[in-house]
């Protein structure tokens, strides 16, 4: 006689979810330092797989060798953006005078609105503005200095990420074996799908963001250059990089892009440059992110923009750009174990939902 299975009522297993929940959530606060380059650093060990293969299958590279050649290649690509970036950014700092004068006449003219508007007397306006500049000032050795420990900082971030790429790349053998003796052979078959999976998704992820990426800069690149800004390729740059960022990098690019403009040129252009990333960021978000980068990970706007908002709380912006590929692996494995696939519902809903229906309607 087989014994009874007990099953706990709905709402005590919702409390052990909620508590494991939370706990997760303050274990991951609590180990931001090291979980965070951790997991850029399995991004790119994943990106960076297939090079690593190619070198020791093609080039009969060992393993260290291929697996060093291979964040050699990334630190390049990347050094080349910022080389892109800083090239154009030199070029708007030798018209730094040009752009102090016509910033000057802008403040001018905000001082006349306001006194027109509010009638308040322009030097009021510009004592308050030198008071608040002098405590800037005053504690500018405290900037310079956070400043500085925020530069080294974020230069040691990255040092780590490659680090953690490195030996990620290095060990994934025996990171891979022991996932498999952690489950057991009975599970075997699940986990290997579980990390094709994993792999395929996010390599497509990443590789469909670069795209993206280049895409959106090059039409704001020839948007701005129609228009005839005077830094077309600098801004076109910018919103390319800031469209990384899901939902709330538009807001600075645009930002960016109208201030740059405005300084640089006359408020129609400046107003030109606004239309056009507002356009170009609504035709990438219906048209290009669906079809290039959304289709990839499988997840709902609504659970999405859930993540996004999370990742900025509890690891600021880092935790911005790793919500989505996060949520794309949990997916995977809730979609997986039988227990667990009401959550993948819950993560892809509105796509698997639109999928079912257009198979139905191809078998109609």
């Amino acid at each position: 006689m087989t014994p009874k299975k007990i099953i706990a009522p709905f709402y005590e297993r919702l409390s052990l979810v909620l508590i494991g929940i939370l706990s997760l959530g303050f274990l991951i606060i609590q180990g931001k330092e090291m979980l965070d380059p951790l997991i850029f650093g399995f991004l790119f060990a994943i990106l960076l797989l297939p090079v690593s293969g190619f070198l020791e299958q093609k080039l009969r590279m060992p393993r260290s060798v291929s697996s060093f050649v291979s964040i050699i290649l990334l630190v390049g690509f990347i050094s080349g953006v910022l080389y892109l970036v800083g090239s154009q950014i030199s070029k708007l700092t030798q018209d730094w005078p040009m752009l102090q004068k016509q910033l000057a006449q802008s403040v001018n003219n905000i001082y006349e609105w306001v006194q027109g508007r509010f009638n308040i007397d322009i030097k009021n306006q510009q004592n308050y503005v030198e008071n608040a500049g002098k405590k800037i000032i005053s504690s500018g050795s405290e900037v310079v200095g956070t400043t500085f420990g925020a530069v080294s900082s974020l230069m040691l971030f990255y040092v780590f990420i490659m680090i953690f790429t490195f030996f990620i790349l290095f060990y994934r053998k025996l990171l891979f074996g022991f996932i498999l003796q952690a489950f057991g052979k009975d599970n075997e078959h699940i986990v290997h799908d579980i990390v094709e999976n994993i792999q395929s998704i996010l390599r497509q992820y990443i590789l469909g963001l670069l795209l993206e990426m280049i895409i959106v800069a090059t039409v704001a690149c020839t948007a701005f250059w129609m228009i005839g800004i005077k830094y077309a390729v600098l801004l076109g740059i910018i919103v390319g990089l800031f469209n990384i960022i899901p939902y709330l990098g538009i807001f600075s690019a645009l930002f960016l892009s109208v201030l740059v403009t405005f300084a640089t040129g006359p408020v129609s252009n400046a107003i030109e440059v606004g239309v056009s990333v507002i356009a170009i960021h609504l035709v990438d978000a219906n048209v290009l992110l669906p079809a290039v980068v959304g289709s990839k990970v499988r997840l709902n706007a609504l659970i999405t923009f859930l993540g996004i908002i999370l990742g900025e709380m509890m690891w600021g912006l880092s935790g911005m750009f790793l919500s989505i590929p996060m949520m794309a692996i949990f997916k995977i494995i809730f979609d997986r174990i039988e227990s667990t696939k009401p959550w993948g519902y819950l993560l892809g809903g509105d796509y698997e939902f639109k999928k079912s229906a257009e198979k139905k309607m191809k078998t109609e």
